[in-house]
């Protein structure tokens, strides 16, 4: 009997949706009993029920400001990717670069964007910039350091046969390095964008008057716990539609890589 790849491919498919959604309808179960037979004041931990009628009586409210946290996080993740790469090639190409750019990247990361994140607010004020900042601090040092990683990880002999073939740098950069530091870079981009969203809301933490960070704050002040945990948990659905959005491109810039690595669950 001819086998159906198509029909394999949707049934894998399926079946690798199907297990994180099982995982979440485990640990809502475990949380709901949890609280139940701990006897857990609502004050300190709700309900998973009363999470999901806050969700839906406030959807309105939490879908505007869901907004304004996902333009922040594109818009910081995009222009990290735009800074990042460059500034990894650079480090790759210049011992020099490497010498002094490299441990400033690693200088500034050990400083805490809370700590910083309100001098944006003074320099641009309220609004999507300072946002914007904070989530592409967040996410521009992975994407390098993935890159960095990828572009030196290239075999030699590859490199070698380049120039034996009289290949430009440029030829030799987009035909040999580019392809095979793809894998590591799209790595970091998958660890990037659910950064960026996680500095997006330390953005509105300090300084905003919209977003979801914003209810956030609003929701703890208030002691209304339940919308807290619908915020929450639209974040983190925010970051898990990224990350797909990321391993989406990945499959199609780099099919052969995909492939097998599905080759290897497969086998696993």
């Amino acid at each position: 009997m001819a086998q159906d790849p198509v029909g394999q491919s949707l049934r894998r498919s399926f079946a690798r949706a199907a297990k994180p959604l099982l995982s979440l309808l485990f640990l809502c179960v475990l949380w709901d009993l949890t609280v139940r037979v701990l006897q857990i004041p609502p004050y300190l931990v709700p309900k998973p029920g009363d999470v999901l009628v806050a969700l839906v009586k406030n959807w309105p409210t939490l879908l505007a400001a869901a907004w304004p946290t996902f333009q922040a996080t594109i818009y910081g993740f995009i222009i990290s990717i735009a800074f990042g790469i460059p500034v990894a090639v650079l480090i790759v190409i210049s011992r020099r670069a490497e010498d002094f750019v490299y441990p400033l990247l690693v200088f500034s990361q050990s400083v805490p964007k809370v700590a910083v994140a309100p001098l944006f607010v003074v320099w641009f004020g309220f609004g999507l910039v300072p946002r914007v900042i904070s989530a592409f601090l967040l996410a521009f040092f992975p994407i390098v350091v993935s890159a960095v990683q990828g572009f030196k990880g290239v075999e030699p002999d590859m490199l070698d046969m380049a120039r034996a073939m009289e290949a430009s740098r440029l030829q030799t950069f987009r035909m040999v390095s580019l392809p095979h530091a793809l894998p590591s870079i799209f790595s970091g981009l998958k660890v990037s964008v659910t950064l960026a969203v996680v500095g997006a809301v330390v953005g509105e933490f300090v300084g905003a008057n919209a977003g979801l960070g914003v209810v956030l704050q609003r929701a703890i002040g208030n002691f209304e716990l339940p919308t807290m945990f619908a915020a929450l948990f639209l974040l983190a659905l925010m970051g898990v539609v990224l990350f797909w959005l990321v391993e989406l491109a990945e499959r199609l810039s780099i099919p052969w890589h995909a492939a097998r690595h599905e080759a290897m669950l497969a086998t696993a």
